[in-house]
């Protein structure tokens, strides 16, 4: 069995348009998201065992704020190039590269790659992953990474900021 946990970033700021996009930091709406994110994601089970994050400034606040909300635990992380992608082909490739001893793991990272990865593993139509998103896909048809191909995963859990504070 393999799980995927995905984490989009957090809402970043546009306010210095001189920043090239890598080096965008998060507004305040993205900050409070994270907070509010934080035990949600925890209590719906990424507990952060393996996690991977783009080196997007935005990408990489996101996971430590959560990890500073979580008090509890150290969230330890990779920060990893190829996760700086927008295209779902790019982060397919990645996985497909892991070490099978990983059996689940959690990506930080952008949109719409992680969006139309998500549609692509799982067969379901996704409007979109909202920043600060949470989606959970598990697969019991593969026990290898390279095995990764289009709908092998069924989605278990979705959240958004927004449907956490109606």
């Amino acid at each position: 069995m393999k799980k995927l946990h995905l984490i989009r970033h957090a809402k970043s700021s546009w306010k210095d348009l001189t920043l090239t996009d890598i080096d965008r930091p998060l507004n305040k709406r993205g900050i409070r998201s994270c907070e509010l994110m934080s035990q949600h994601i925890w209590d719906a089970g990424c507990h952060f065992d393996n996690v991977f994050c783009s080196p997007a400034v935005r990408a990489e606040s996101t996971i430590e704020l959560i990890n500073t909300h979580l008090s509890d635990i150290e969230i330890k992380w990779e920060t990893t190039d190829e996760l700086y992608t927008f295209e779902s082909k790019s982060l397919f490739d990645w996985c497909k590269s892991l070490d099978d001893s990983l059996s689940e793991i959690a990506i930080v990272g952008h949109n719409p790659a992680l969006t139309d990865f998500c549609h692509s593993l799982s067969g379901e139509i996704l409007q979109t992953i909202p920043t600060c998103g949470y989606t959970q896909l598990i697969s019991r048809a593969i026990n290898s990474w390279s095995e990764l191909s289009d709908v092998t995963f069924k989605i278990e859990r979705i959240l958004w900021p927004k449907a956490l504070t109606l």
